[in-house]
C-alpha cells in the first residue's frame, strides 16, 4: 500500500485552500472493492477530541503517492467506515 502510518497528506478544500492532514489509517473493503482513508487535521491531532474525515480513495496508476479522493455518499459506506473507526478507537483504548 502506498500509505504508511503517520503519513501526512495535503487536501484542498472547496475554496482551493490546502490543508495538512495526518493519516490515521487506510483500509480496503472486499465486498465493495473500494479503499478508504481516515485523516485528521494536523493542528488537531493532539487534541482530546478531533474531527475525523474519511474518504474513498483510488491510487493514480502513474504515481503510488498520488491519490484521488472521493466523498463518501452512501449510508452503507458510512456504516463501514464508522465500524472501522470504532474498532480502531477500541484497540487504542485497550493498549
Amino acid at each position: 500500500m502506498a500509505l504508511e502510518e503517520k503519513e501526512r497528506i495535503i487536501i484542498p478544500d472547496e475554496n482551493g485552500e490546502e490543508h495538512l492532514f495526518e493519516v490515521l489509517f487506510t483500509f480496503d473493503v472486499d465486498q465493495t472493492e473500494q479503499s478508504y482513508i481516515a485523516v485528521v487535521p494536523v493542528e488537531q491531532k493532539d487534541d482530546e477530541e478531533v474531527e475525523v474525515y474519511a474518504f474513498r480513495y483510488e491510487e493514480k496508476e502513474k504515481d503510488d503517492n498520488d491519490l484521488s479522493l472521493f466523498p463518501i455518499e452512501s449510508e452503507q459506506e458510512w456504516e463501514i467506515v464508522e465500524e472501522m473507526l470504532n474498532t480502531l478507537a477500541n484497540e487504542e483504548e485497550n493498549e
